[in-house]
């Protein structure tokens, strides 16, 4: 097995805190009977799954479920922790990166 380095790509990235957070999700304030929400993210949407209850604790970052997001990726959908990054890569495709994972992999580009 051989060691590799991985190529220099630069790649935009924005990190998640919560819905609305991507500038790509396109969320408006609506005016409902409940009162007022924002609408659902275009590239991150609302975690929700009709088997799981949304008040339970992730195992990677320790919040519960309800605040986190989920993306669709080339390899399938992926949740979303809040203080994950999303990265839209080379050919446009969008994928959540670990905050740590994230600083030990990329660095700014100046200008």
């Amino acid at each position: 097995m051989g060691l590799f380095r991985k190529k220099p790509v630069v790649v935009q990235a924005t990190p998640w805190h919560k819905n609305g957070d991507h500038p790509d999700d396109g969320c408006i304030w609506i005016e409902g009977e409940a009162g007022r929400f924002m609408s659902e993210g275009k590239v991150v949407r609302y975690y929700r799954t009709p088997a799981e209850d949304v008040s339970r604790v992730c195992q990677h970052c320790g919040v519960r479920m309800h605040e986190h997001g989920f993306i669709d990726t080339l390899e399938g959908g992926h949740i979303v922790c809040p203080g994950d990054w999303i990265i839209t890569g080379v050919k446009g495709e969008r994928y959540p990166c670990k905050p740590d994972v994230f600083a030990a992999t990329y660095e700014p580009v100046e200008g």
